[in-house]
């Protein structure tokens, strides 16, 4: 009996435990973290075990400058993604306003295949049919409205068709290195083929940040009034976070809620990108934490500052023999916060004279914990005129025998 008695006290104290607060968080702290993409039970936006868990079906998180993925689930699965698809159709546009091809008040014609006729299941910018209007208020239209018609209008401009445009946009695709990306229109209207990664996505709103610097900022917009129409930018985040400035927003049926977003804080800008989740508000909760755990987890670090020597590359034929070596520019490498980086030196062996200033002479690796993280030249940090004839062949006589 009174064992009986122990046995049902034991039983009430475990339970009595088990719901308290530390108790809760020790067995939780001992479960494995669920990806973002397992089961039916999809796990809750937040961190566990010190990394993100999110119930998106795909979701990454790049360091813009060197474009290391810090975090991801998923990231290489084709997807449907829906509006996101337009990043491809306002970069091209950028290229080409960038190059010459196109110039900002070219005016594009609206056909009867690129009219929006404003149905509830697309975006437009509502251009009138038959009518015109400029590159870069189509521009606005494709990236602040997410305009259907404009981004077909563009897409006949500059392709002469939509299939046409589709073309030039898979092999911009391929040129950038997105290996799981297959566009087959420029709005993202769904179609079994049109599929694009996380990675890629990330990979796409990187060059649109690098190479697009002078359209960038429109990314950031708020609104956009064409036609007396005032639009507002999707990206909740435009709204609530002043380190966010772009990207873009996606929705359909198959591709659920998307978001490509990009931040910057203390110098360090990130993308991050949030494929097939359930709702706008989850699609900016999950990108809210994606954000905060990179910059609360990760800073940046300068190895090595620009235009000081960090080593002496050997150089023949010169009128010198030795020529100092170091960066051209600044460098800069992201690190988890409180990690230690290391660099090294590696120089070219077989310099020959003439070497310009500024010529590449080596490199220099960063390295953390054992793992690498970044690379960046090394330079001439100064000229080496070529000796004259008597002064090679006596160091190639020394070279050959030793001095």
């Amino acid at each position: 009996m009174r064992t009986k008695h122990f046995l049902i006290i034991a039983f009430a104290a475990a339970a009595l435990l088990a719901g308290t607060p530390s108790f809760a968080a020790k067995k939780a702290a001992q479960k494995p973290a669920t990806t973002a993409s397992s089961s039916a039970t999809a796990p809750t936006t937040g961190i566990v075990g010190g990394v993100p868990v999110l119930p998106a079906k795909a979701w990454l998180v790049m360091d813009f400058d060197s474009g290391e993925v810090l975090a991801s689930s998923n990231p290489d699965e084709p997807l449907p993604p829906a509006s996101l698809t337009k990043m491809m159709t306002s970069y091209l546009v950028e290229q080409a306003l960038k190059s010459g091809k196109l110039k900002e008040n070219d005016l594009v014609s609206v056909s009867q295949y690129a009219w929006c006729r404003g149905s509830s299941t697309e975006s437009c910018m509502y251009l009138p049919l038959n009518s015109q209007a400029t590159v870069i208020d189509m521009l606005r239209g494709v990236i602040i409205q997410s305009g259907n018609d404009a981004s077909k209008a563009l897409a006949e401009h500059l392709g002469g068709t939509e299939e046409g445009f589709a073309k030039m946009m898979n092999a911009e695709a391929k040129r950038l290195g997105m290996t799981k990306t297959n566009f087959v229109n420029a709005t993202g209207l769904p179609d079994p083929a049109h599929k694009a990664s996380a990675r890629d996505l990330a990979i796409l709103a990187r060059a649109i940040i690098r190479d697009s610097s002078k359209y960038y900022p429109i990314y950031a917009e708020r609104d956009f009034t064409f036609n007396k129409i005032k639009q507002g930018n999707r990206n909740a985040l435009l709204y609530t976070d002043p380190s966010v400035d772009g990207l873009k927003t996606g929705h359909t049926e198959d591709a659920g809620y998307c978001l490509v977003t990009s931040a910057k804080r203390n110098g360090m800008r990130l993308i991050t990108v949030i494929l097939n989740t359930s709702s706008a508000q989850a699609r900016a909760d999950e990108t809210r934490t994606l954000l905060n755990w990179g910059f609360g987890n990760f800073e940046k670090a300068t190895p090595l500052q620009p235009n000081t020597a960090v080593g002496t590359a050997k150089v023949r034929y010169g009128t010198v023999d030795t020529v100092a070596a170091g960066l051209g520019a600044p460098w800069t490498v992201t690190v988890p916060r409180g990690q230690k980086v290391e660099t090294a030196v590696q120089l070219k062996p077989d310099l020959e004279a003439p070497i310009a200033k500024g010529a590449v002479v080596g490199k220099v690796v960063a390295s953390s914990n054992g793992k690498q993280l970044s690379e960046a030249p090394l330079v001439a940090q100064a000229d080496v005129e070529r000796a004259n004839f008597f002064k090679r062949a006596w160091q190639g006589v020394t070279g050959m025998f030793g001095k």
